[in-house]
């Protein structure tokens, strides 16, 4: 296969990962131009180019050198590293992107008993991801006949082609739809960004090392808020304190003021009222919470 030089990501064409992944991408500055039949994107200001397709293909193309990486389910790049054999093994999660969450877990019907994975020795457990159960269930030391289904897996006890399901798992309202009731979870999963083990070498591989650093940067800044706020010199160890996790904050003279101090606060994650009503308590004043656009460190 000819070498190229521009870096190719694949990524579901539609569906729940869609529009977060080219809002994330458009954050870290990628923005593109679609083909007219909607499966290329072409990379304007960055030589980074989207090739758009279901989701279950891209841990293939990721293998094969057709795509240098791909953002997709935790879900899906474990099922297809556990199924498709040598080929797949070189493949690694290089960042979890923090969107899409979602885990995969055995649902049984709710008028049956369950006391744990015991219980589902001998049943048919119907599931989109054979690779992922079967490995659990060889782990719990489990025999069970493993039923695999493309879709609609939630409705299997109901037609009478299973004794209960693994499948994923959002809020659980399609489970108690379905009179069903989750048990055990075998994976908590996530958009993450795939690829091979190793770089490319070329300028493909110089530009996976800028897009990383931009997606942290991205992702650290999407959790963050900059918190701002006065206090006097006596009462500063107290607010200090009750800060959330960040780096030092940086202080500053108020002018005319000497007794009292801006304190510039890079917390990690949400401040919530009642975290500010403790810091206010404590000395604090003018206090204010800003989200943070871009941070470069």
């Amino acid at each position: 296969m000819k070498p190229r030089d521009r870096l190719r990501i694949a990524m579901q064409k539609s569906g729940r990962l869609t529009e977060p992944a080219l809002d994330l991408l458009n954050r870290c500055g990628l923005t593109f131009r679609q083909s007219r039949d909607k499966l290329f994107c072409f990379g304007e200001g960055e030589p980074v180019d989207l090739l758009l397709v279901r989701d279950d293909d891209i841990p293939g193309l990721i293998a094969q050198g057709v795509c240098d990486l791909g953002i997709v389910g935790r879900n899906v790049l474990n099922e297809f590293k556990g199924t498709a054999g040598d080929g797949a093994a070189t493949l690694t999660e290089w960042r979890s992107l923090g969107f899409g969450r979602c885990r995969l877990s055995i649902a049984v019907p709710q008028d049956v008993a369950y006391n744990g994975p015991n219980d589902l020795s001998g049943l048919r457990i119907a599931t989109s991801y054979p690779g992922l159960l079967g490995t659990w269930l060889r782990e719990q030391g489990v025999v069970a006949t493993t039923i695999t289904l493309a879709g609609s897996v939630e409705i299997a006890p109901k037609l009478g082609t299973a004794d209960v399901i693994c499948d994923l798992v959002q809020s659980g309202g399609t489970l108690v739809a379905n009179q069903l009731r989750e048990t055990d979870v075998l994976l908590q999963s996530e958009a993450v960004l795939a690829g091979p083990d190793a770089l490319p070498t070329d300028e493909r591989g110089d530009m996976i090392e800028l897009l990383l650093k931009r997606l942290d940067g991205v992702i650290q800044v999407r959790e963050s808020r900059l918190l701002l706020l006065q206090t006097s010199r006596n009462t500063l160890d107290a607010v200090t304190r009750l800060l959330p996790g960040g780096p030092q904050p940086t202080l500053l003279p108020v002018a005319g003021q000497p007794d009292q101090l801006m304190l510039q606060a890079l917390c990690a994650g949400e401040v919530s009222w009642r975290q500010l009503e403790e810091i206010k308590k404590a000395g604090a004043r003018e206090m204010f919470v800003l989200p943070v656009e871009k941070m470069l460190a």
